[in-house]
């Protein structure tokens, strides 16, 4: 695959002003055909010159006009992963992508093997938090440069059969920050359901645990707890992954990420 890292060394020749120079960041050339469409070109310039534009020494075509597709749309060109997916939907060797900015660069023989697939783990209702920050950070571009796919694991709490949630904030109609416990309670909870609901009832009561890392199965992970304690980079049940806290904002969440991929590429 090739895809250039930044859409400086990207350049469009439509005409020839400066004769056979080419500005001197260049590595691509997206080049107007004839028919109105466009070639992929890689070029060597004179690195010799100290202009601005510089002679082409050589260009050689990477992809021809029937294999080039132009994205319809203006996209976000630094959430990388999106558009390797995008490239791979067209059905074309290669793909240009027009940004918000109007900066362009191309995706040719698209390929996600490379990119490290981490996956969330999270529960609903209420919202996500932990998911839908990361599809939110991702979507601005925040990972663009480690290569990453998110996998996301989402339980949905309505299929839980429990007489008690945790909180109103979910919309369930019996609740452990709402309502008297009578015992013998089924309550879908974690460790920390289970100490309330000890401490102020007694241990008349089952517990279904619907804590996020109860669920993790793949490495790398990340997942929200209520348990400070867990926080941090760390094996939970054989698996390697970060823990952030439930109410974790965005900048923390961020940055388990990025030191979750860089720890995981290390080892």
């Amino acid at each position: 695959m090739i895809f250039p890292e930044h859409c400086k060394h990207v350049g469009h020749a439509s005409t020839k002003p400066c004769n056979e120079k080419v500005y001197f960041l260049s590595r691509y050339l997206l080049r107007d055909t004839a028919a109105g469409g466009h070639e992929i070109l890689e070029v060597t310039l004179d690195q010799s010159e100290k202009g601005m534009m510089r002679t082409l020494l050589s260009s050689r075509v990477l992809a021809q006009e029937n294999e080039v597709s132009r994205y319809p749309g203006k996209v976000n060109l630094h959430n990388r992963a999106r558009l390797v997916e995008l490239a791979l939907d067209t059905g074309y060797r290669c793909t240009i992508f027009t940004g918000l900015d109007e900066h362009q660069t191309f995706v040719l023989d698209p390929d996600l093997s490379g990119f490290l697939k981490v996956h969330i783990y999270d529960v609903s209702p209420p919202r996500p938090g932990l998911s839908s920050c990361i599809r939110e950070l991702e979507a601005a571009g925040m990972f663009g440069d480690l290569s990453i796919q998110f996998c996301h694991h989402i339980r949905d709490l309505t299929g839980v059969r429990a007489d008690v949630f945790p909180c109103r904030a979910a919309g369930f109609e019996k609740t452990l920050d709402a309502d008297t416990m009578l015992g013998g309670e089924r309550v879908a909870g974690c460790l920390t359901a289970s100490q309330f609901y000890t401490e102020c009832y007694g241990s008349d009561f089952h517990l279904i645990n619907i804590c996020p890392l109860e669920c993790v199965t793949d490495e790398p992970f990340i997942a929200r707890c209520c348990r400070s304690e867990r926080e941090g980079i760390h094996a939970w049940n054989g698996h390697t992954g970060a823990v952030v806290h439930w109410g974790a904002d965005p900048v923390k969440i961020y940055e388990a990420v990025r030191d979750l991929a860089r720890r995981w590429r290390a080892r």
